[in-house]
Formats: structure tokens, sequence, C-alpha cells
């Protein structure tokens, strides 16, 4: 892995790129993203951002987005952040651009794909990164790489329905706002001080999550979970009340078996980007098509 890279977090309000060498970022640049109804006006500052860390040396770029991405084609047909954005065919421009190979994918396999080469899914080839932020994702390593997606709709739990709404609804950032009016950073500051109503917000959360998990045992069947986004952060305050529901899975011997830990890596998202060039270079050595 000792290939000089870039990673791009195109997130809710900033583009961020990082130079990554060995599993180390070396250089990081970040830009809001502009507020325009403008496709490319979105595109050239996206090649402002990464052309601050680019150099001769880089071998490949990988981009993350919170949308609908084809990997395929390094088209991305829609992404919450950048309404201009439909069907706009990042990967070729960028590529074009650059001269060098550029892969697309959703946050939530860059997260997956992150994980695998650099976090704690370096102990398993089968797994699923599951992300709890202000949406609920997934992406799914079977095998040892992730899995391919034949109309860009693996690992979107968070859709499936679930009591009044669907997983997104109640297992997600969203959680919070719906039910207390906060957002989960302000609910774990308040649980931090012992404040009762946090605490059983968190219990309840763990609740829904757990039988989010539990959808995801009967689909997959993982080794692992391996949860980031900015809920991860408050595991310790649904852990219990998690498990305690999980307990109740019909065939506890996979429950027992299943690890369940928050991600330890804090620039996970630029680090999943980069990484997305080891996961093609792995599909290529294992004959299999690139997701």
């Amino acid at each position: 892995m000792d290939k000089k890279l870039i990673g791009v977090d195109l997130g809710g309000t900033n583009m961020r790129a990082g130079l990554v060498y060995d599993g180390i970022i070396e250089k990081v640049f970040a830009s809001p993203v502009p507020v325009t109804e403008n496709w490319k006006e979105v595109m050239d500052q996206l090649i402002e951002v990464i052309s601050n860390v680019f150099s001769t040396e880089v071998e490949g770029i990988g981009i993350g987005v919170p949308g609908v991405v084809d990997s395929k084609t390094g088209v991305v047909y829609d992404i919450q952040n950048i309404p201009s954005w439909k069907e706009v065919a990042v990967g070729t421009i960028l590529s074009d651009h650059f001269k060098v190979p550029v892969f697309v994918n959703n946050d939530a396999n860059c997260f997956a794909v992150g994980e695998r080469f650099y976090g704690a899914g370096k102990e398993f080839d089968d797994f699923v990164g599951l992300i709890t932020g202000t949406g609920l994702g997934a992406g799914i390593i079977k095998w040892g790489h992730l899995l391919p997606d034949q109309n860009c709709g693996a690992g979107e739990f968070g859709m499936i329905p679930y009591l009044e709404e669907n997983y997104e609804f109640y297992c997600s950032g969203q959680f919070f706002k719906n039910k207390a009016g906060l957002d989960g950073a302000e609910v774990a500051r308040r649980a931090d001080s012992g404040d009762e109503q946090a605490l059983n917000l968190f219990a309840e959360y763990g609740k829904h999550l757990a039988n989010a998990i539990k959808s995801i045992i009967f689909a997959i069947d993982p080794a692992a979970i391996i949860i980031g986004g900015s809920v991860s952060k408050s595991f310790s305050y649904y852990e219990k009340a998690m498990k305690k529901e999980l307990a109740t899975f019909p065939y506890s011997g996979v429950v027992e078996k299943l690890v369940i830990k928050p991600s330890q890596m804090p620039e996970i998202a630029i680090l999943g980007a980069a990484a997305l060039n080891f996961n093609k270079q792995q599909l290529i050595e294992n004959n299999y098509k690139y997701a």
C-alpha cells in the first residue's frame, strides 16, 4: 500500500482532499461546498481543492459522496448536499483533468473500505461498515472486498421500512431531532453531565439500532459490524441497550459470535476514499468485477 493517493470527502458543507501515503494523511486542503445551481462551478471548486494536494507522484484519486453513485462508471446520480449534480460523470471529468485513475463511491462504502485497509476491519474478511450520522448507510465487505452492487442499492438498510417510518428515521441522528428536537451532539453533551432524559434517549436509540442490526444479520450474517458516523462517538451510552435487544435474536449463537465495535479512525472519510484504489486492485487480482 505504498502508493501516494488522494482521498476526497465531499461532505455536507465542506469538500476535503487529503494526500495519503501508507495510511498516513500527509496534507489536507478544505473548502466550503459552493452554494450554486451550476454543477460546473462545484466541479471547478473540487478540482481546485484536489489540485492543492496533488503532485506528479499521485497514482490515484478516490471520491466519497453522500449520495447515489454508479461506482463502475463514476457517475453521480444524486447527492444530498449538491442538488445540481444529476448524472454528472465525476470520475471521467477528474480522470481527464488529472490523468490518473479516479474512483467514486458513496460515503458508506468508502467507510467500509477504509476500515478494511486501515482500521478495525483488517481483522475480518466479512463485515459491515455502518454509518450512523445524518442518515444511515452501510458498506458490505465480503470475502475481503467491497460487495459489488448492480443498481447502486447495496447496503441501503436505512431505507427498510420500520415502525411508522424506516430504519434511518430511528437509527441515525434524525432520531434525536425527531424525538427531542435536539441534535445528537447536544444529547451527548447532556448525557455527559448525567441528564436522565438524554441517557434514556440513547437507550431507546440503542434498541432501534439493534433491530436494524438484526435485519443486517438476517441478510448478510457478517463476522463484525463496525459503526462510524457522528452518533458512533456516543457508543458507550447506547451499547448496553443495544446488546440487551440483540439478545432477543432468535439464533443466540449468531449474536454471541458477532463483533460490534465503534470506529477508531478520525479521518476515515479521506482514508476510505483513498482506499478505493486498493479495493479496485484487489478485485482485479481476484478476478472480480469492480464495485
